[in-house]
């Protein structure tokens, strides 16, 4: 296994307290897997994303858990050991381009500089390393366009330059954070598609954080369903997608417009996520459910076997007992 984070749990201590922002999260990514993240706002998203790349905001800690790249445990590293890894076995692509890219460096500056922090190559070689990573992320005029600066490029093309950078070292794992977020729906579907060609050529894994359903279908092996800072249920896409077995993600799904037949309204999910420092006991879920009863208001549901899925629900206990 590429991946493997086992029982992740992030806190943020405050005045009033300490906020469990994730809680014993755990899943793994094979080599070459594309695993899609998926719910709402505030979900969990994006801390179990910055968790793995080593970049928590403080007053963000892991207090318990683990993270193991390759077999190797990552979340304890000292911070200079952690660079090395990030952007060696780890890249990271985040939702605004223009935030990753330094506006007073040219393209082609930040690449090779990127390129040799990370191989023992001169810097001949990885200036043709960079042309050839623009030209393989779709970037016409590569030779030309290598000496220009962020601000003369598109967003969508500002992207593509992310996308090279992640890639530069050959890392093993990318973790993309709402890669598309920024862009128009035509520019999605090429960056989308380029991620999937590019994972297969380079033989890269990739976390993929978004809560566009449509992204995950086109785009993830499977997919892992967050609430509240855990993992509500976890499949292959094609399952989770059409035989969800969480009530959340069913609300979800139902709540994405179907072209195939006409309704007057499109269905929700009620209320809210609830906040870190509201969040009910029992299965977090339960205020919102309909299918709710007293176990889901007093214990809190681990993963168990749901059909060909796990998901995080009592309404399966009976299955996971059985087996």
């Amino acid at each position: 296994m590429l991946l493997e984070v086992r029982n992740l749990v992030v806190e943020f201590p405050g005045r009033r307290g300490t906020l469990t922002a994730l809680d014993n999260v755990s899943f793994d990514i094979a080599p070459g897997e594309i695993l899609g993240v998926v719910g709402e706002s505030g979900a969990g998203k994006s801390l179990t994303g910055a968790s793995i790349i080593g970049l928590l905001e403080p007053p963000g800690r892991i207090a318990s858990g683990q993270i193991l790249l390759e077999g190797q445990r990552i979340d304890n590293l000292p911070h200079e050991a952690m660079r090395h890894i990030r952007g060696r076995k780890i890249g990271a692509i985040f939702q605004d381009p223009l935030t990753s890219l330094n506006p007073l460096y040219s393209i082609g500056r930040q690449l090779v500089e990127t390129i040799q922090t990370h191989l023992p190559i001169n810097r001949h070689e990885a200036r043709q390393r960079a042309i050839d990573l623009l030209k393989a992320t779709g970037i016409p005029a590569a030779e030309q366009r290598i000496d220009q600066y962020p601000h003369q490029f598109s967003g969508g093309m500002r992207q593509r330059v992310v996308i090279a950078l992640a890639l530069a070292a050959e890392p093993k794992l990318i973790v993309a954070d709402e890669p598309t977020t920024a862009l128009d729906v035509s520019i999605q579907a090429q960056i989308i598609s380029l991620l999937k060609r590019v994972c297969k050529d380079y033989g890269a894994a990739v976390m993929l954080i978004t809560h566009d359903m449509g992204v995950i279908a086109e785009t993830c092996d499977r997919v892992a369903v967050m609430y509240a800072g855990r993992i509500a249920e976890i499949g292959p896409v094609h399952e989770v997608i059409n035989h969800p077995a969480h009530p959340y993600t069913v609300g979800l799904m139902a709540a994405i417009p179907d072209i195939t037949e006409s309704r007057d309204q499109l269905d929700q999910i009620d209320g809210a996520m609830p906040r870190l420092n509201a969040i009910p006991s029992g299965c977090a879920f339960n205020p919102r459910c309909r299918h709710v009863f007293e176990r889901c208001r007093v214990e809190r549901p681990d993963l168990m076997p749901a059909g060909a899925t796990q998901a995080a629900c009592w309404l399966h206990a009976k299955e996971s007992v059985a087996e």
